[in-house]
């Protein structure tokens, strides 16, 4: 599947999409209904508004969608239920048309573009948005792109359709803030941070960070072999990434990073001692509270002829005891 950035080409008719959180949560459910636990993927409708270079994506509703996994041009999409669907969503809200279509992927796929040329007779530009259920990866799981005809510099080759990368991100209107705050509340309590949760997010951000540089290693292994043409852009914001890295062989620099894990050991074995001291005190209050005296024949079981038992009570080891004596 060819794909190509936005700024590579000369004119750009979009610049971003807006996905909203009930978008998200209409594909999730489509999709676990569908194809949850299967290799398959679900597809769908997008509705919105566009202006300006923008997309906002508000709404959606699914399409019944089959491919053949072997052979890629085998598809079918029922564009007669979405006729009818469309015809019921335009009658609650008339402002909201469609834009595009979205896919579970959770990548590009062969026969995309084929879908996505049915998408042209309902809409001039439609776009592409990919959801990503299952993210396996630190960031928004979201993927937009649109279509253009790329113009090959040899006049004897004919032009071909690629999807152009958009941007994409995730926005709510308050309404929906509200709402997605209230789903969040019955699954978590989002405003307590506890250590755990601050190394998992910083564990995620860790793989995702590690994620990218090795993506970042096999496009450039690919352009030394020759096997991708050579990106100046790219080349331009990775320069810009090597030259904001800072130079660790500063002296000044060593020291502060010294003071600043001095200062944050400190405070952990601080804490640590603080926390030894409140167990012995509550451990001291436990004893005294359950502290009785030594009770000497509490129970002193004597029968004629027989062995004399007494039972009392250690303090020093918190245990009954047993005494034995001799015969009555």
């Amino acid at each position: 599947m060819d794909v190509v950035k936005a700024a590579q080409l000369s004119w750009r008719t979009l610049e971003r999409v807006v996905v909203h959180p009930l978008v998200l949560l209409s594909i999730v459910d489509h999709y676990n209904r569908v194809a949850r636990d299967t290799r398959k993927r679900v597809v769908g409708v997008l509705l919105g508004t566009s202006s300006r270079g923008s997309v906002d994506v508000t709404n959606s509703y699914a399409v019944p969608f089959e491919e053949d996994d072997k052979d890629p041009r085998i598809w079918f999409l029922d564009h007669n239920y979405h006729e009818s669907m469309f015809s019921m969503f335009k009658r609650i809200n008339a402002k909201e048309h469609v834009v595009g279509w979205y896919s579970t992927g959770p990548k590009l796929r062969e026969n995309d573009l084929d879908v996505h040329a049915l998408f042209n007779s309902y809409v001039p530009n439609p776009v592409l948005v990919i959801i990503d259920v299952q993210p396996k990866e630190l960031g928004i799981p979201t993927k937009a792109y649109y279509a253009v005809e790329e113009v090959k510099e040899n006049a004897t080759q004919k032009s071909q359709k690629v999807f152009v990368h958009v941007p994409s991100e995730i926005a709510a209107h308050e309404v929906e803030e509200i709402g997605v705050e209230h789903l969040l509340r019955d699954v978590k309590d989002t405003t307590i941070s506890t250590l755990a949760t601050e190394v998992t997010s910083k564990l995620a951000a860790l793989k995702g960070l590690d994620a990218r540089l090795r993506e970042i290693r096999s496009y450039l292994d690919l352009v030394i072999e020759g096997k991708l043409p050579l990106n100046h852009e790219i080349l331009y914001h990775l320069q810009d990434v090597f030259n904001l890295l800072p130079n660790l062989n500063v002296n000044e620099l060593i020291k502060a990073f010294a003071v600043k894990t001095n200062d944050m050991m400190l405070v952990i074995y601080l804490s640590s001692l603080i926390r030894s001291v409140i167990a012995l005190h509550n451990l001291i209050n436990n004893k005294v509270g359950c502290f009785c005296p030594p009770l000497l024949d509490v129970w002193s079981l004597c029968t004629p002829g027989h062995w004399s038992v007494d039972i009392f009570f250690d303090t020093d080891h918190w245990l009954w005891n047993y005494s034995f004596r001799s015969r009555c």
